[in-house]
């Protein structure tokens, strides 16, 4: 390979990184959770252009973000590679290219599905972008307010489908909503050092350990509650029941540990795992027992 096609080739996959992609998937495979247990439906065509729509939002909402980031991702191991900090794309190049993918989703969103998934498609970006994003940086309530946009996903696969919001899917929003505090908890445990130098006001900074694993916990129950209410709104069957009460009792369990075990590293690290793990079972399963019974 000569040097200018190893060139594009990175270049390539620096814009690919821009979209941040395995956030990216867990985004689709969520949303398509709500096109698949909505009532009725629709087209092909328009289911398509749905995930495509919300793949370009939410690529566009995160390459914004490195933009916005660029001066703090250098201060942080994890993210000092990225395309920005790493000074492998320029600042404008970024900014146009996440301007691009956004103003191609909602258009795609709200004229070639549906207005009212164009205009949470909207909702979710603005509060990421520029309730969340900037948040950040002055208080750790920015945690509840990145729960927000990061919960809306399933919501915008439903409402492609029915044009409405429907309880079953205000459910699944609160699923994700309460799965992502103990989660990003758990992260912010781990790498609180790294938050503190690029100056970001994480929760886990600011608390004492106590209230951190009560929030974990509180949370994670909040979350094995509402993720049993697809049961009774007829979307969901045993085999999800019975998984959703066995992942969730793992996973608090676990965080009951912390108890016992104290806010260690291997511990946040572990419960950072144990999230991820429920997460994609919990989804998976409902492909496989959901659907309205």
């Amino acid at each position: 390979m000569n040097a200018q096609a190893q060139l594009s080739t990175n270049s390539l996959v620096d814009v690919v990184t821009l979209v941040k992609p395995r956030i990216t998937l867990l985004t689709l495979i969520t949303a398509g959770a709500g096109i698949y247990l909505a009532p009725g439906s629709a087209s092909w065509r328009v289911i398509l252009i749905a995930l495509i729509g919300i793949a370009l939002l939410v690529g566009g909402a995160n390459a914004l973000n490195m933009f916005i980031e660029r001066d703090s991702d250098l201060l942080m191991k994890r993210t000092q590679n990225r395309p920005l900090p790493g000074k492998r794309l320029s600042p404008e190049f970024v900014l146009g290219f996440g301007s691009l993918l956004i103003g191609v989703s909602i258009p795609l969103l709200t004229y070639y599905v549906n207005s009212l998934t164009g205009a949470l498609g909207a909702l979710s970006l603005v509060s990421y972008v520029l309730f969340y994003t900037p948040l950040k940086r002055k208080s750790s309530l920015a945690l509840l307010v990145g729960a927000v946009p990061g919960a809306m996903p399933p919501l915008l696969g439903w409402t492609a489908v029915t044009g409405a919001i429907g309880l079953p899917a205000l459910v699944l929003f609160a699923i994700i909503f309460f799965w992502q505090i103990p989660h990003f908890l758990a992260i912010g445990l781990f790498r609180k050092e790294e938050y503190a130098r690029a100056g970001i006001r994480i929760y886990t900074l600011d608390a004492s350990d106590s209230e951190i694993l009560w929030q974990i916990v509180m949370n994670t129950v909040a979350l094995v509650a509402v993720s049993l209410l697809l049961i009774p709104l007829h979307v969901a069957g045993l085999l999800y029941l019975v998984t959703s009460l066995f992942l969730g009792g793992a996973f608090l369990g676990y965080a009951l540990l912390g108890f016992k075990r104290g806010l260690t590293e291997a511990w946040a690290k572990r419960l950072f795992l144990i999230s991820l793990f429920y997460l994609t079972g919990l989804f998976s399963v409902l492909f496989f027992d959901g659907g309205a019974l």
